[in-house]
């Protein structure tokens, strides 16, 4: 995020910066659900997790719950945690798949020991560095978050949490406290080179260490970058495990039919699902 003026951490606390109209706003910019699927994508991608089974996911500040959609379509469950009523307003109305948390993380993850198999945040951590009350210290906060997260998930797993710093000072706070609570690992930053495409993921595992893996794009040089992302994307479809495509019929039937099996209230199939509706003149 460019210049601090512009960062929403600076408006005020989350729960209030997040309102009603912000939530909306938010969660129906075609630009921000894009970016917010591709950095889900690459958190999941780093979750390194099993294909031969689905695997319960913590989603910290899950939001209105466009992260949790990319869960879900990989097969996933998942449970989200998030501060913001509004946003929380969204994602029921939006009639995500995940589970919903009120909470806030900086007094902790409040879920049984080794329960999840892994933990992705989109855009959240760096809130905790904040005090947006005299009782708050951020080590503190950032500790109690990451020492709960540490006892939450199961050995071996990992979590992947993006975030933008606001400098150097920031991100070695974040990190000391992550490794302070008990995790190895470190930051995986792709495009190192870009200004815009560049993006953090502190990547934690929980237990036996393992290897960090490479960020995208650290050996491009700058005008590479563009090519290297466009040939990724298309390589992409290529690479999908026999899913259908987004928004096609077997897609909408297929989340229908996960729906079902959670035992909520999905609408009857017809012949009109998944159909393309004609534009209104």
């Amino acid at each position: 995020m460019a210049g601090s003026g512009r960062r929403p951490e600076y408006r005020g606390p989350p729960e209030l910066f997040y309102d009603e109209a912000e939530a909306r706003k938010y969660t129906q910019n075609s630009r921000v659900v894009e970016i917010q699927s591709q950095m889900s994508e690459r958190a999941v991608e780093l979750l390194g997790l099993p294909e031969d089974r689905p695997c319960l996911l913590l989603d910290v500040g899950c939001g209105s719950g466009l992260s949790g959609d990319y869960i879900s379509e990989e097969g996933h469950y998942w449970i989200g945690m998030d501060i913001s009523p509004a946003m929380l307003d969204v994602a029921v109305e939006r009639e995500v798949e995940g589970d919903l948390l009120l909470a806030d993380v900086g007094h902790g993850i409040p879920f049984r020991p080794g329960m999840f198999d892994g933990c992705i945040s989109i855009s959240a951590v760096q809130w905790l560095c904040n005090a947006d009350k005299k009782s708050h210290s951020p080590p503190k906060r950032l500790y109690r978050f990451f020492s709960t997260l540490y006892t939450a998930l199961a050995r071996g797993s990992r979590a992947v949490l993006q975030l933008y710093p606001e400098n150097s000072e920031q991100l070695e706070l974040i990190t000391a406290q992550a490794m302070r609570a008990g995790f190895t690992g470190g930051m995986v930053v792709d495009y190192p080179n870009s200004a815009k495409a560049k993006k953090f993921f502190l990547c934690l595992f929980v237990g036996a260490s393992g290897t960090l893996p490479k960020g995208l794009g650290t050996e491009c040089a700058d005008e590479e970058l563009h090519q290297a992302k466009f040939t990724n994307e298309r390589t992409r479809f290529k690479n999908i495990k026999g899913k259908s495509v987004k928004k096609s019929r077997d897609w909408i039937l297929e989340k229908k039919e996960r729906r079902r099996r959670q035992g909520k209230e999905v609408r009857a199939d017809t012949k009109y699902t998944g159909r393309k509706r004609r534009p209104r003149f």
